[in-house]
């Protein structure tokens, strides 16, 4: 392996490669360590880093991305503070309801069905429901929005929905669902 290219090309710019992962982490011992990795992965290259034409833009080009490698390991990595309050039993609720849904759905006209399926559970616009339905979009949204009332109806009275003081759900009845 000819190393000498690598060896050279380090030896001029390892103190500017230094420096410079110095500034973007305020971390002295961690700038260095991703200046080992990135020798390693500049020693991976073997005889193809002596046919790199430009060394010091490849050096820097692998230290920004391994920059923004570490960044992605760390930012997912954030510490809870100890005071953070218990998950309210509303939440469990809301969780468990949905096991009521498909049920409830299949309770519900086709048409109903069909417009909190494509419009609510799948997102479409209600303008292009409209366009598919061939209504207008004032139809279309009162089809929506009827078929939306009619649901909360059947989920209160198939699983027995009740909602607390504030109007969150706070307990129910949850139903088999479909053989």
């Amino acid at each position: 392996m000819a190393v000498s290219c690598l060896i050279t090309a380090w030896r001029t710019h390892e103190a500017e490669l230094l420096n410079f992962m110095r500034h973007r982490l305020n971390n002295p011992s961690e700038a260095e360590d991703l200046l080992h990795d990135l020798f390693l992965k500049a020693w991976a290259q073997g005889d193809n880093f002596c046919s790199v034409v430009n060394a010091r833009a490849w050096l820097f080009e692998v230290a920004r991305n391994t920059l923004i490698d570490r960044s992605r390991r760390t930012r997912n990595e954030v510490t809870l503070p100890e005071d953070i309050p218990a998950i309210e039993p509303e939440f469990f609720a809301i969780d468990g309801l949905a096991n009521c849904l498909p049920r409830v759905l299949s309770e519900l006209s086709e048409e109903d069905r069909e417009a909190i399926q494509r419009c609510d559970l799948e997102g479409m616009p209600q303008a292009l429901f409209a366009e598919l339905k061939g209504l207008s979009l004032p139809g279309a949204k009162s089809r929506i929005q009827r078929a939306r009332q009619r649901l909360r109806a059947q989920m209160s009275k198939a699983c027995q929905v009740r909602l607390d003081e504030a109007g969150h759900v706070c307990c129910f009845v949850p139903r088999p669902p479909l053989g």
